[in-house]
């Protein structure tokens, strides 16, 4: 399993991007997004906390011919995994963020504090079958910023940082997910003005 470097070297991988007022694109507004690589080449993320409409878990197994429509028999906790839009780069393209209790080898990213990514369809037969992660969040696309860009939009007070804590990442209260990341770092939602200073 590959692992990579965190907050340690200056960067955000591991933590969670909260939008701000002012974020400046409104595909990002009261996004919560999970920043899974970030490096002087860039960053990629997922966000955790916008539903696809009208697509189910049963959906994207039909779809991708992982089981016949009319066949699939799902245990209790995969049946109500949510499907979420990770963002609007390739949203045809599914990944899991999930527990590190589940690794497929040469194709799990461990990405921080035992939370991974996988983008196989191994993983999505494992979670149909019973045997994925304890906890697992499937995204269709995801978020990416070229070099410097995230930065920039952090400087001019686009985002917030703050610590991924698998509460947030996994409760299934996507609506909360907002509330319960900015309580993290003491802020009141209500407080937030869509005009930065900066010192």
């Amino acid at each position: 399993m590959e692992r990579w470097s965190g907050i340690d070297d200056g960067y955000l991988d591991g933590q969670l991007l909260v939008a701000m007022p002012g974020v400046g694109d409104p595909r990002f507004e009261r996004a919560v997004i999970y920043l899974c690589a970030h490096s002087p080449d860039g960053a990629m993320g997922i966000r955790i906390n916008q539903a696809a409409p009208q697509l189910t878990f049963p959906d994207v197994l039909s779809r991708l011919n992982i089981m016949p429509e009319g066949d699939i028999r799902l245990p209790k906790e995969a049946s109500v995994l949510p499907v979420h839009r990770g963002g609007p780069v390739e949203t045809s393209r599914g990944f899991v963020l999930h527990s590190a209790d589940y690794v497929i080898d040469d194709s799990t990213l461990l990405i921080d504090d035992g939370i991974c990514l996988t983008a196989t369809l191994e993983i999505l037969k494992a979670i149909a079958a019973g045997n994925g992660p304890s906890q697992a969040l499937l995204a269709l696309g995801y978020a990416g910023w070229g070099p410097g860009q995230l930065e920039h939009e952090l400087q001019a007070n686009g985002w917030l940082n703050c610590p991924a804590r698998p509460e947030i990442l996994f409760t299934p209260d996507l609506d909360k997910k907002y509330d319960f990341a900015l309580a993290d770092i003491g802020i009141d939602p209500a407080m937030l003005s869509s005009v930065g200073g900066s010192a």
